[in-house]
């Protein structure tokens, strides 16, 4: 088999040269038959060696490598024939009766002999699908008795048959029928299959039948290039079929062996062959049948017809099988490569897995398995996030560490921003195409607008949390600052109530005794002067009270006298530096009184906690902000253990005016109270 195959490829190049270089110098007609050799002969030798390669011990693989073997080397033997007859002159015609020259018969009876083996080989390999086994009784000897048909190049001329009656019996009658004989025998093995429960061969029946009533068709077809001396439209009809049982026997062996693994072997597994070598030889298969189908229809067209008709149909031809062509291409891409989405279905299911991009997690690893599947990539690698986003990383396959010659890389860009970046490898099998490039750099804008808006997503999660955390700071401070409020009423009454109020009661009561004294006419300069600095200290009472409520420097004078005031009434000394400026503009009420009292409850507690020697508060005006700082050199405290309520009560006040409040302090180091307030003047005097 393997000597067959070499033979059949040196016949094919010898053929194939002669009929492109040496011929057309000599016979051009002779060219007419380059569309036998692309439509019949190049498609079976090619399908025969390529089954013969991956299944060597099948029957049916050898039979189909004999065949197209066959085809090749009559072929060749012809053409050599042609060349021999132009070239040199060698008188090749038979004689109309009797054996024909020795120089004649070494040339046309291997000729015949091939023409009938092929018949005979395409008989055998139609008659025993699917395994290319005798089966049933009878097979073996039906099969068998056609190679008798080889004794009749010699026998009928030898009997004194006339050439023309042997050239139709040999050349036109056996491979015009033969097809449909093997076809028939096929539909008779399928129905004694039924019968026999043998349903493996009984599932060809419909194909069988098929094939019988196609072949039979084109066997009476073919008759009339005989009888009509090759002229006319039904001899056009006849050249047109003439490649069709070869090639479609071909092609569907190799379907067969694709699809449900007729010969026993998985071919569509790159471990037995490579894949873009399968997938070659079934183009080149599928190619030359659809070049030399529209060829003959031309060429032949040509013959009978005008030239502008000629073309036309050659024309109507190519456009009539390309859709046929098309479907076989993708038919045995699928096959060999297996499934792959195009690339409209590869962008409709990323934009499936878009219903996730909440997730970078699971977007990114979808992302790459689907690029790698889609484009058939060794590897591919998807990185989603950045900046203020987490990294995300997807691989599919094994990712190198750069993408090399072959791969390539797009970055995921947002306007300016570089969310993230898309790699890939090699293909398995071909090269990048335009098209590939442009499908990834569309998923890249794809995959760059889904991180954008998790980005947008995320910071939108952000500010609500943030917002939901003021709110319930908000909650938390309203609820602090009303029960400040009702502490400091109850604070007040009680000062009212047991200081002021009993001073009062004392004040009456002196001033009674003072008039019972009186009226008994005793001496009362003593109880008045008691009761007269009695009412003084009374109404210094008040007064400190009503300053504590707001104090009246604050209302009159504005907030740098106010602080001032405060200030030297501190018992350990207090140093003020505020802008000159300040001391002529009136903030806001609510900013001036959250300001005084902010600057009031830091010295309060200096007092109490800081055991300082020195405070100082400075009060500055910096774009837009009203900028407070009150420092003590005292003992300090730890800021992130201590939360006294005195120090909540500041930032509360403060934040409740949209002002921000920062504390600063270390053991031992002093602490540092800084406040900025929002400076909204209501009022400012200028010199």
């Amino acid at each position: 088999m393997g000597i067959a195959a070499c033979c059949g490829g040196l016949c094919l190049l010898w053929a194939a040269a002669a009929g492109v270089f040496l011929l057309p110098a000599h016979a051009p007609a002779d060219t007419v038959a380059l569309p036998w050799i692309l439509g019949a002969v190049l498609p079976c030798y090619c399908a025969g060696v390529f089954a013969w390669w991956h299944a060597p011990a099948h029957p049916v693989a050898g039979r189909l490598l004999l065949t197209g073997t066959a085809l090749t080397a009559g072929t060749a033997v012809h053409y050599a024939a042609a060349l021999l007859t132009a070239r040199h002159g060698w008188d090749l015609a038979v004689p109309e009766h009797g054996l024909p020259p020795l120089r004649t018969a070494l040339v046309v009876l291997p000729v015949q002999w091939d023409i009938l083996s092929a018949g005979i080989l395409v008989v055998h390999l139609l008659a025993l699908l699917p395994d290319g086994r005798f089966r049933f009784p009878g097979e073996r000897a039906v099969l068998r008795s056609l190679w008798a048909l080889l004794v009749l190049p010699v026998a009928l001329p030898a009997a004194g048959v006339p050439a023309r009656i042997v050239e139709h019996v040999v050349f036109y009658y056996p491979e015009a029928w033969l097809p449909g004989f093997g076809a028939t025998l096929l539909v008779v093995r399928c129905l004694r299959a039924r019968r026999a429960g043998r349903r493996e061969v009984a599932v060809l029946l419909p194909v069988a039948a098929g094939a019988a009533v196609l072949f039979l068709a084109r066997a009476a077809c073919r008759l009339f290039r005989s009888w009509h001396d090759e002229s006319g439209v039904l001899y056009l009809i006849g050249s047109v079929l003439g490649a069709l049982p070869y090639v479609l026997v071909s092609l569907s062996v190799l379907y067969a062996a694709l699809r449900h693994r007729l010969l026993g072997v998985d071919i569509g597994r790159a471990a037995v062959p490579r894949r873009s070598v399968v997938y070659g030889t079934l183009w080149l298969i599928i190619s030359a049948w659809y070049l030399g189908t529209a060829m003959t229809l031309g060429l032949t067209a040509g013959q009978y017809c005008p030239i502008g008709l000629s073309v036309l149909v050659a024309v109507t031809a190519t456009a009539l099988f390309q859709p046929v062509r098309a479907r076989l291409n993708r038919l045995a891409e699928r096959r060999v490569y297996g499934e792959r989405l195009s690339s409209f279905e590869l962008l409709v299911q990323f934009g499936s897995a878009l219903e996730h991009a909440y997730d970078l997690s699971r977007l990114a690893p979808q992302l790459a398995a689907g690029l790698q599947q889609g484009l058939g990539l060794h590897w591919a690698r998807v990185r989603l996030g950045g900046g203020h986003l987490p990294v995300h990383l997807g691989t599919a396959g094994e990712p190198q560490a750069a993408p090399g010659p072959h791969g390539g890389g797009y970055p995921l860009r947002y306007g300016d921003d570089v969310l993230g970046v898309i790699e890939y490898g090699p293909k398995n099998e071909g090269r990048f195409t335009p098209e590939d490039h442009d499908v990834v750099e569309t998923l890249a804008r794809q995959a760059a607008l889904a991180v954008h808006n998790v980005r947008l997503a995320a910071e939108l999660s952000a500010r609500v949390r943030e917002v939901q955390r003021q709110a319930g700071e908000l909650d938390a401070s309203r609820a602090r600052i009303v029960s400040a409020q009702d502490s400091e009423r109850r604070r007040i009454e009680r000062r009212l109530h047991d200081g002021i109020q009993q001073d009062l009661v004392a004040l009456v009561a002196k001033v009674r005794l003072a008039r019972n004294r009186l009226g008994r006419g005793g001496d009362a300069d003593a109880v008045l002067t008691e009761v007269q600095d009695d009412a003084c200290r009374v109404i210094h009472d008040l007064r400190e009270v009503a300053h504590g409520i707001h104090p009246p420097v604050l209302t009159d004078q504005g907030l740098v006298a106010a602080v001032t005031s405060r200030a030297r009434r501190m018992p350990i000394p207090v140093t003020v530096h505020a802008e000159e400026a300040l001391e002529r503009v009136r903030f806001a009420l609510d900013i001036e009184v959250s300001a005084f009292y902010l600057v009031s409850e830091a010295l309060t507690n200096v007092l109490k906690h800081a055991g300082a020697t020195h405070v100082t508060i400075r009060m500055t005006r910096s774009e837009g902000w009203l900028v407070l700082e009150v420092s003590d050199d005292g003992v300090g405290f730890a800021t992130d253990t201590t939360h006294g309520t005195g120090l909540t009560g500041m930032r509360d006040r403060i934040e409740a005016v949209g002002g921000d409040l920062w504390i600063t302090s270390r053991a031992g180091g002093g602490t540092t109270i800084r406040s900025r307030l929002a400076a909204r003047v209501r009022e400012e005097c200028h010199d």
